[in-house]
């Protein structure tokens, strides 16, 4: 990078610099707003808005809040002047909201625009002409008397013709590329115009300063502002704004800290949407001050409804780091941070707390329209136990004990690292049952009877592949009496360690989950049970973890680590999954494939991935609104009719009779 010597400093400091704005650290109230997307970044935009989007942008603008929006350049092109007329034709503009259009200091360009904004409720007629040293000696040729008189000339017609064209109308002078301007220079500038216009408490006029391009660091234009607004004419009755553009990435920085020194309103875009690098953005600098309890007077609370807008009527794409309204700006994929965020909202949750404090998180994501689910804690392989834990919970009514988090935990990461994905919260629950309810390779308890005397008795039946046997065993409780007759079945002497168990949910068809650890040879194996009855759902989790102890596993009964591996690639790849694809993920032949999965699921090919389809669309017909025909296509059968027979066979009820029960 040798050509660095080529550039210099382009911007001018004040003859005297002040840093009064130091003294304060925030903004304190709101600006007023100004959006300018349906000019500045209009004009911006590879294929400019048509006139009705322009209409649905604008009332986009006027349900956030805006009460001033620049509409157009009235004589730039005929849809700008008739977006203009019909705005003010079809009574568009509601009374409480301000539109304002720009024009160049030029004769016929003014004339142009006073046609256009002929009947107006209220209209600011923004003028501008350029007054930096470079565009002077450059484009201009012109010294300092003449680019001043050419301000002059346009205040005073904006003036002639605001008192005999129909409507209300305030006046707004901008000194274009102002931070490239001397300071003493732009400041007479400015003061001629004032001088002209002569701004009085009720009818004031704006002098808006531009960074038309950015050219220093924010704390420069603060000083340079700081300068005007201690040295502006009529200072009472100016209101002074600024429009910062983005050229050095410090466009939000330029205008808090333009703030601090003096401003009063802010001319910007959704989404910093402008010219180059854009503008200031409006969404970043309203909800900057909402973080810090500042009212920004704008309804930014259903982001994803503005963000759907904006995108659809500029053909724009919201960036996925853009702050508040990207994607994956609340996302926590480190483990240490979803950790601290889950145990940041139990906190919030469990002292009852009104002031917002998480970890992480600089709003409450709900404030904006986001949800925890899937805009906070996202799972891939660099998720942690907490985040597993808490989505589990959010979704699912899971409380995870804190001894068995580690390794649901690493069970989760493990398949989202092997398949090189992100897991839903859907996914994560299958993954949960798939290995802690729903794992029984070697026997499950089909009955037990619990008989009361000194002691507490327990018949437990217990199946083992085609084997049915009756235990009774003794215990200190109903959980242990169970227990101790897998215990003398078996003939395997763990120790029961953890129970906890908790509500899964509420009202008449409330369900209990029981966890339950054992141990043996100083490693732990767990299970969880779910059941209305708790006790029922006690003996189903003490049995989902003997069936893990290894001393249990025999080749017949039980499904191998390879095993696990392919029903979690089938559960990732669904859909579309064949024996083929199957086959080459493992480099394995597809017959010793099929004869493998048959010993050890006790299933074939075909019927294991019918069996967690079945699963996916029930859950899609329970959880959403979508067609039949929808959810037959998305979990593989393009074929409707033959979804519907197979569903039918699988839970006696077609799909919709599911759904409706």
């Amino acid at each position: 990078m040798k050509n660095f010597v080529k550039y210099q400093k382009m911007y001018y400091m004040p003859p005297k610099v002040t840093y009064d704005w130091v003294s304060k650290d925030a903004v304190d109230k709101a600006p007023t707003w100004c959006s300018v997307d349906l000019r500045d970044g209009n004009q911006a935009l590879i294929e400019p808005m048509s006139l009705e989007e322009k209409l649905e942008f604008f009332d986009l603008l006027v349900d956030i809040g805006f009460k001033e929006i620049e509409v157009g350049f009235p004589a730039a092109s005929e849809t700008e002047f008739m977006f203009m007329r019909a705005l003010i034709e079809q009574n568009h503009i509601p009374d409480d909201v301000t539109i304002q259009v720009l024009t160049q200091a030029r004769d016929h360009i003014i004339r142009r625009t006073f046609e256009a904004i002929k009947g107006a409720p209220h209209a600011v007629v923004h003028v501008y002409n350029s007054t930096s040293l470079a565009q002077r000696e450059q484009v201009f040729k012109k010294d300092m008397a003449q680019v001043k008189e050419i301000a002059i000339k346009g205040a005073k017609l904006l003036k002639d013709l605001a008192e005999k064209t129909d409507g209300n109308f305030t006046f707004e002078y901008s000194p274009e590329s102002f931070s490239g301007t001397e300071m003493e220079y732009a400041l007479e500038v400015c003061n001629a115009v004032i001088d002209i216009w002569e701004p009085n408490e009720n009818n004031k006029c704006i002098i808006n300063l531009p960074t038309t391009v950015e050219n220093a660091m924010p704390h420069t234009f603060a000083t340079q502002l700081e300068y005007m607004h201690k040295n502006l004419n009529s200072r009472e009755n100016i209101i002074l704004s600024i429009h910062p553009h983005n050229d050095r990435g410090t466009g939000v920085a330029t205008a808090e800290l333009g703030m601090l020194a003096g401003a009063d309103r802010i001319e910007g875009t959704l989404f910093g949407n402008g010219e180059r690098t854009g503008n200031v953005d409006i969404i970043t600098l309203a909800l900057n001050m909402f973080s810090q309890g500042v009212n920004p007077g704008l309804d930014f609370s259903n982001m994803s409804y503005i963000r759907e807008k904006y995108e659809r009527l500029t053909r724009m794409h919201v960036y996925e780091r853009q702050p508040y309204a990207g994607d994956l700006v609340f996302t926590a994929f480190s483990g240490s941070h979803q950790d601290a965020i889950a145990k940041g909202m139990t906190y919030r949750e469990e002292r009852g707390e009104e002031k917002w404090t998480v970890p992480y998180l600089p709003i409450d994501p709900q404030d904006i329209g986001r949800r925890y689910d899937s805009d906070v804690i996202r799972i891939n392989s660099q998720s942690g136990k907490g985040g597993v834990s808490y989505i589990l919970k959010q979704s699912y009514g899971i409380n995870v004990p804190e001894k068995m988090r580690e390794e649901v935990g690493y069970l989760v990461k493990d398949v989202s690292d092997k398949a090189h994905k992100e897991l839903t919260p859907a996914l994560v629950y299958q993954i949960f049952s798939e290995n802690y309810v729903n794992t029984k390779p070697i026997f499950h308890v089909d009955e037990y009877h619990i008989r009361r005397g000194d002691s507490t008795f327990a018949d437990v039946k217990i199946s083992r592949g085609e084997e049915v046997n009756t235990v009774t065993a003794m215990g200190n409780g109903r959980l242990d009496a169970v227990s101790n007759a897998i215990k003398q079945y078996f003939n395997v002497n763990y120790e029961l360690s953890f129970y906890e168990e908790h509500s899964l949910t509420t009202g008449s068809s409330s369900q209990a989950v029981a966890y339950v650890g054992i141990q043996l040879e100083k490693k732990t194996y767990w299970g969880v049970g779910i059941d209305p009855d708790i006790i029922t759902a006690s003996i189903e989790a003490l049995t989902v973890a003997v069936n893990k102890l290894d001393t249990l596993a025999k080749q017949d009964y039980i499904t191998d680590k390879r095993m696990i591996e392919i029903r979690n690639h089938i559960q990732l790849n669904y859909a579309d999954i064949s024996l083929d694809d199957l086959a080459q993920a493992f480099y394995l032949s597809k017959p010793y494939l099929s004869k493998y999965i048959k010993e050890k699921s006790g299933m074939t090919f075909g019927d294991l991935v019918k069996t967690i389809r079945m699963k996916k669309a029930k859950e899609l017909l329970k959880n959403s609104s979508s067609t039949v025909e929808y959810i037959s296509q998305s979990v593989g059968y393009p074929n409707v009719e033959h979804f519907n027979r197979l569903f039918k066979k699988e839970y006696k009820l077609t799909p919709l009779q599911y759904r409706n029960k």
